[in-house]
């Protein structure tokens, strides 16, 4: 069972996904919970503050996520499947905000705004360097490492959308093909 907060955050990420930041209002989010709009303020300053919640949540899982795997022992392949794993279980568990992701950012406002900047740059930052150790490794093709960080990183930003239609899947074996997708092609 969800505490009032989550509720209020949860609404008003499937708003934010749905309507945009930009037109979601806070009576919008307190219908959507069942109460009245200034009980939202006992929980969040105003919408912003809703905003910078969802957004800097998702931004440290993954910010965590990369940490963990870049601090294992693991060769560049299979930190790049763990990653990729991670993606998929973040989407999976939150794609309301994870929608947010793609677009809604640029309502942040700094200091936030730099700090989710900077986390995200961080995080492909991070990525690139395992993509670059496993073409030092011989795991990966030669290929630029910006398209096969954008190639890989556009496929999973958008996972939400094509997930929202298709919630039967299981999340072990969608990570099981989305890795083998993504990183063996699908070529015979």
């Amino acid at each position: 069972m969800q505490s009032r907060k989550e509720e209020i955050k949860s609404a008003a990420a499937r708003l934010f996904r749905k309507k945009g930041y930009s037109a979601t209002s806070m009576r919008d989010i307190a219908t959507a919970v069942g109460i009245k709009a200034a009980s939202i303020y006992n929980h969040f300053k105003g919408k912003q503050d809703l905003l910078q919640d969802l957004l800097l949540n998702i931004a440290h899982l993954f910010e965590k996520g990369m940490a963990e795997i870049e601090s294992s022992s693991l060769p560049p392949a299979e930190k790049m499947e763990k990653l990729i794993a991670l993606h998929v279980r973040l989407t999976v568990e939150h794609a309301d905000a994870i929608a947010l992701i793609a677009g809604e950012w640029m309502h942040l406002k700094d200091p936030v705004l730099t700090e989710y900047v900077t986390i995200r740059n961080t995080y492909e930052q991070d990525f690139k360097s395992i993509i670059e150790a496993g073409k030092t490794d011989g795991y990966f093709k030669d290929h630029d490492t910006e398209i096969i960080l954008f190639s890989i990183l556009s496929t999973m930003r958008w996972l939400y959308t094509w997930y929202s239609r298709h919630k039967s899947y299981n999340q072990v074996e969608l990570e099981k093909q989305m890795t083998d997708c993504l990183l063996n092609g699908i070529k015979k």
